[in-house]
């Protein structure tokens, strides 16, 4: 039996630095994910892509934030269990929570925090009869390392800030770069669809609006594509890769079962204290939560980490009071021993 102050369950981004905000209020923190190692999506699916919303950094690529907040907690002495998922919630009689894994690894604690993202995922594929055949060869819904498109012919399909970015990013990387989508209109962001006509007008992408994929073509390998356009007909293009980026589908998977107020696949909570679901004690956090005015921002679900870390105290404490101390005063002293703080002026007297 695994017995921590906090299980967090989810180890991304939110996840993460909850730990750091538990650990300056001295909580321990455990983590359960189904990924094999921390970070989420933002090792899983796109640890390449910049990011531009996370303060103090113009810009950051997902993979290097990971790897900032796990330095970040590395002197609070996280446990994690990773490959499993969590999967049954049960409430003891004095309070406390037991949580159970696919696999039976049992945790024990007083406080349970949901911070799972979307929950589980899978890619919206398009509908084409041998997609099969070809995931995996030639096909991914999915970027985890550009150099694998490095001087390679890439097309990707789809309107929205994913397409875009990857069309940007991999203008530099890839032979040629092919973006296809169903409409002359984007969804994405307005600077990265200006971006994309740019590198269009260039001749680094191949703009194909109005039109979608419609056959795939090779033996062992994608080797073509057949695009049909609106009013063109159809075009039969070489490459190398395919990546379909239509989303992804999220489900709450055994959390659902767990019964937590759902609204439209996120968990309702009580935005105005401290992000506290239906069920007292279990709280959520990051794009899992949903409540009037919610963001689906990663500096979003790092607010609300703070704030529902001083309710776990005061659930966990009951008796004690905790002022707060802003770390520019006190610090932040490490479970390990260690301690970061300001260096204490010296003035020395002239009398």
């Amino acid at each position: 039996m695994i017995k921590t102050d906090i299980l967090i369950i989810g180890a991304g981004p939110t996840g993460l630095f909850t730990v750091f905000e538990a650990g300056l209020l001295k909580l321990k923190c455990h983590l359960i994910d189904a990924l094999p190692q921390p970070g989420g999506q933002c090792s899983e699916i796109y640890p390449k892509k910049p990011i531009y919303d996370i303060p103090a950094y113009p810009e950051i690529l997902a993979g290097d934030l990971v790897k900032n907040l796990l330095e970040q907690i590395q002197s609070f002495n996280a446990g994690y269990t990773l490959g499993e998922r969590a999967e049954t919630l049960d409430k003891l009689e004095d309070g406390t929570f037991i949580v159970t894994t696919n696999k039976g690894t049992k945790h024990h604690a007083p406080v349970v925090v949901i911070a799972g993202g979307l929950g589980s995922f899978e890619p919206r594929k398009p509908q084409l009869g041998n997609i099969d055949k070809f995931e995996d060869k030639g096909i991914s819904y999915m970027i985890k390392d550009p150099q694998v498109f490095r001087d390679k012919k890439v097309l990707i399909a789809g309107g929205g800030d994913s397409a875009l970015d990857w069309s940007i990013f991999l203008a530099d990387v890839a032979s040629e770069v092919y973006l296809v989508h169903r409409r002359n209109e984007f969804r994405g962001a307005l600077d990265s669809v200006e971006k994309v006509a740019e590198l269009s007008k260039k001749g680094k992408i191949e703009l194909i609006t109005e039109a979608e994929v419609t056959q795939l073509h090779g033996d062992q390998h994608l080797e073509a594509l057949t695009v049909k356009h609106l009013k063109n007909g159809e075009s039969y293009i070489e490459v190398d890769h395919f990546i379909p980026l239509f989303g992804l589908s999220p489900k709450l998977g055994p959390l659902g079962d767990w019964g937590l107020e759902i609204e439209k696949n996120a968990i309702k909570v009580d935005n105005s204290y401290d992000y506290q679901t239906n069920i007292p004690g279990v709280y959520a956090i990051g794009d899992v939560n949903t409540y009037p005015g919610k963001l689906k921002l990663i500096l979003s679900g790092f607010h609300e980490a703070a704030v529902m870390c001083q309710s776990a105290y005061q659930r966990i404490f009951p008796d004690k009071k905790y002022i707060m101390k802003y770390t520019t005063v006190g610090g932040v002293e490490g479970f390990d021993g260690t301690k970061k703080e300001a260096k204490k002026e010296v003035v020395k007297s002239i009398v």
